[in-house]
């Protein structure tokens, strides 16, 4: 895997000199394929600056097929068919919420309204979910949430992995949806019927922000 290049406007965090060496080694003397692409594996944290960022997506791990994961949780390249079961559900509870859903699996369109799609681990090898889940990726997201706890933004935690980060937002005034995940697994238990995507909207409006466009890539804001 080639070099791992921090994020300009994030690399004031500590994780970049404390822990990212040491998983960059790792990666580098591995024989699998990893995923994402070195250039994608900080694309979220690039394309949502701290001071840009209204909302907070966690995801777990980048998908393991090769061809998907582009660096933004959930999301996928453009061309992907089908799509991710848990995007699926994603798009159904979208349907159902606000009656639209994106004509294709790509959500970088939600980043440029700050929209940071944040998965706890940023690499996996082919094929093998989970494999990097204690690679020590999460220090990064740790360290990501307690730097977007100093002023009110919306957090988005789908399932027990993602809320088991909720300790490391602080501070008043955030909304924090917490539900379970859109995995085939979970839907039915909570996420299905959640309205995350109306709920975060509404409370932008009430702080005097613009809503997320989350359903129409052409429409949304540079």
């Amino acid at each position: 895997m080639t070099a791992l290049v921090p994020p300009r406007s994030w690399a004031h965090l500590p994780f970049f000199a404390q822990d990212l060496p040491r998983i960059a080694a790792a990666l580098a003397t591995s024989t699998a394929q990893v995923l994402p692409p070195a250039p994608h594996v900080f694309a979220a944290l690039d394309a949502c600056p701290p001071e840009a960022t209204r909302v907070v997506i966690l995801g777990q791990d980048p998908y393991p097929t090769p061809g998907h994961a582009h660096g933004f949780a959930f999301s996928v390249a453009p061309q992907v068919r089908p799509l991710p079961r848990s995007l699926t559900n994603i798009f159904k509870e979208m349907q159902d919420d606000l009656g639209a859903r994106p004509p294709d699996g790509d959500l970088r369109f939600w980043a440029t309204q700050g929209v940071l799609l944040l998965n706890t681990a940023l690499t996996v090898e082919a094929g093998r979910a989970g494999v990097h889940a204690n690679l020590g990726w999460s220090r990064l997201t740790e360290q990501v949430l307690a730097a977007l706890s100093d002023r009110p933004r919306a957090f988005v935690l789908w399932g027990n992995h993602a809320q088991g980060f909720a300790p490391h937002i602080s501070g008043p005034g955030h909304l924090i949806l917490n539900s379970a995940h859109p995995s085939p697994l979970s839907a039915r238990r909570g996420f299905f019927g959640s309205r995350p995507f109306s709920r975060v909207n509404d409370w932008l409006k009430d702080k005097g922000q613009t809503p997320i466009n989350w359903t129409t890539p052409e429409g949304a804001a540079p």
